[in-house]
C-alpha cells in the first residue's frame, strides 16, 4: 500500500454480486452484472476497464449506496453497504460543482454537510486549496474555472471530508490529454499523501495502467470478471516503458481490441 491508511474499515468485498434490470421495452429483464467476486484491500488503487454496457459504472454506483444488488451483497468494512456514507466519496465524470458557489464554499459545503468541526472546516479548506494548486481561485466561481481546474476542485472538494473509499467514475474522461496526464499525477500524489481505498472506472487503458495496482477486466454483458491483473511497476511509473507497452497490449487483447499480429505496433 502507497498510501498511510490502513484501517479494515476501507476494505471493500464484492461477493456474488448480479444486477438485473427491467427492460423499459420488452417485458423481459437485462442482466448487466453476473457472479462478481473480489476485493479491494484497504488503501488499493484499483481500476476496472470494459468495453461499454459491461455494468463498470452499474458496480461504481453499487458500492457507493446508490442502487442495489438483486443477488449477493458488497461490504465495506465488513458491513454491508445499505446506501450512502460519506465514507466513500464519488467523483462523477462531469465535474457536479454548485455553479452559484466559488470553489471554496463548494467545499465548505462538503464539510458542513458532514457535520464536521466548523471551526477546522476554514482551515482544511485552505490546505486543500493549496494541495490543488488552487489558492489564487479560491473566490471564482466554476464557469471562470478551466476544465482541468473545475475537475481539480470537485476532486478535492470529495477528498474534504477524508473518505476512506474514493470511487472515480471516468473523472478525466472530458479533459485533454494533457490536463488528463497532469491530473492523473494529481490523483496518485493525493493518494499516496492521503492512503484512500480508490476504485477508478475508466475507457483509458492507459490511464488504468498509469495510475492502478491492479485492473479488473471485465467481459462484456453480463459483466463477469475475465481477469485481474496485477500491475507491479513501482511510481512513478514510466509510459514509454517496455513493460508499460506490454501490459496495454494485453489488456487490448482482453478487450478484444487487438490481435497476435498487432503487437510488434504496440510495443
Amino acid at each position: 500500500m502507497e498510501g498511510g491508511r490502513s484501517s479494515m474499515s476501507s476494505r471493500i468485498e464484492i461477493k456474488n454480486l448480479n444486477k438485473t434490470f427491467l427492460r423499459s421495452d420488452t417485458e423481459g429483464t437485462l442482466c448487466a452484472i453476473e457472479d462478481l467476486n473480489f476485493t479491494v484491500e484497504p488503501g488499493e488503487f484499483v481500476s476496472i476497464v470494459g468495453t461499454s454496457g459491461c455494468g463498470k459504472t452499474t458496480l461504481l454506483r453499487i458500492i457507493a449506496g446508490l442502487d442495489i444488488p438483486t443477488r449477493g451483497e458488497v461490504l465495506c468494512g465488513g458491513e454491508e453497504i445499505r446506501g450512502t456514507s460519506p465514507e466513500r466519496g464519488l467523483v462523477f465524470q462531469e465535474h457536479t460543482l454548485f455553479p452559484w458557489l466559488t470553489v471554496k464554499k463548494n467545499i465548505l459545503f462538503a464539510l458542513e454537510s458532514s457535520k464536521r468541526d466548523r471551526r477546522s472546516n476554514f482551515s482544511i479548506v485552505a490546505s486543500l486549496l493549496k494541495t490543488a494548486g488552487l489558492e489564487e481561485f479560491a473566490d471564482s466561481f466554476p464557469h471562470q474555472l478551466s476544465g482541468g481546474m473545475r475537475q481539480r476542485a470537485a476532486l478535492i472538494r470529495s477528498l474534504a471530508v477524508s473518505p476512506d473509499v474514493l470511487l472515480l467514475d471516468e473523472p478525466l474522461g472530458a479533459l485533454d490529454s494533457f490536463t488528463r496526464m497532469t491530473l492523473q499525477d494529481e490523483i496518485i500524489r493525493l493518494w499516496q499523501e492521503r492512503g484512500n481505498t480508490m476504485v477508478l472506472i475508466t475507457h483509458d487503458i492507459d490511464e488504468a495502467i498509469y495510475l492502478s495496482q491492479r485492473i479488473v477486466v471485465m467481459s462484456p454483458r453480463p459483466g463477469r470478471i475475465a481477469e485481474i491483473i496485477d500491475v507491479s511497476s513501482s511510481y512513478p511509473r514510466n509510459r514509454g516503458a517496455s513493460s508499460f507497452a506490454e501490459l496495454r497490449f494485453k489488456l487490448l487483447k482482453l478487450l478484444n481490441f487487438a490481435s497476435d499480429i498487432q503487437q510488434d505496433y504496440y510495443l
